[in-house]
């Protein structure tokens, strides 16, 4: 049996057989900090799980991996933790701040290069970047949000970062940096194919970084140690790792791990 199923099934039957797990109380609430790239599709696997389960409300709070991390880091009563990174969660896997053995890969995602969908810069590469045409981009801030650490490898690995370093901005999420191309006020931007997916009216697609110009996007989700309501976290975590979850996440754009 594959890892995740495997640890699927487990979550579900700890679920079942925890006495604590009672529908009848009054409402229980799950607290699930995610990366903003997730947005969409955790909302939508949300409410599944809470039409499934009366009684129960998701709680989200999306943001940068970097800055939820460094959040629980600090003590804030989170359930559970989904980053579209390693490192975030490595970080707190180290510090001791995870439920043993809860860790699980879920999803994949790319890297795009993207312009208003109204522009009319002639833009249809990473290498032209360097056109003069090309006066400001925004990627994601590298120290805190991975989808900047992706583009910053993307750009280096095409010998671009110290030639266009200059027309970079800085984004606090990867979904600050699509706003900005959506309304027309910077030339281009390196996001996820899912964020860019979300807003295809307002955003085009120019490349797909290639196979080995960045680290795997391979998104984990774990329990956070010291939650009050570990069977429902193990529930939401069960349903993404599902069918019904892995419809909703390929929907939005997310690939899928076997």
């Amino acid at each position: 049996m594959k890892r995740n199923s495997l640890i699927a099934l487990l979550l579900v039957v700890s679920v079942i057989q925890s006495a604590q797990f009672t529908l009848a109380e009054p409402t229980k609430e799950i607290t699930v900090s995610a990366a903003i790239s997730l947005k969409d599709a955790f909302v939508e696997i949300g409410k599944i799980l809470e039409e499934r389960y009366p009684g129960v409300k998701l709680v989200f709070n999306f943001a940068a991996s970097g800055d939820l991390a460094r959040q629980i880091e600090a003590g804030a009563p989170v359930d559970l933790f989904a980053s579209a990174a390693q490192k975030d969660m490595d970080d707190l896997d180290r510090k001791g701040l995870l439920v043993a053995n809860s860790r699980t890969n879920f999803a994949s995602n790319k890297v795009v290069l993207v312009k208003p969908a109204r522009s009319r810069i002639p833009l249809n590469s990473f290498q032209d970047l360097q056109k003069n045409e090309i006066k400001r981009m925004v990627i994601g801030n590298p120290k805190t949000v991975p989808a900047g650490r992706y583009a910053e490898e993307v750009l280096r690995y095409f010998s671009l970062w110290d030639v266009i370093k200059e027309k970079l901005i800085f984004a606090e999420h990867v979904r600050q940096g699509l706003d900005y191309v959506a309304r027309n006020e910077v030339d281009a931007a390196i996001v996820y194919s899912t964020d860019a997916f979300v807003r295809d009216k307002q955003v085009e697609i120019v490349a797909v970084a290639p196979d080995g110009s960045h680290q795997p996007i391979i998104y984990p989700i774990a329990l956070v140690k010291g939650t009050k309501n570990e069977n429902l976290a193990k529930s939401f975590i069960s349903l993404i790792l599902f069918e019904e979850g892995k419809k909703v996440l390929q929907k939005f754009g997310f690939g899928i791990l076997k």
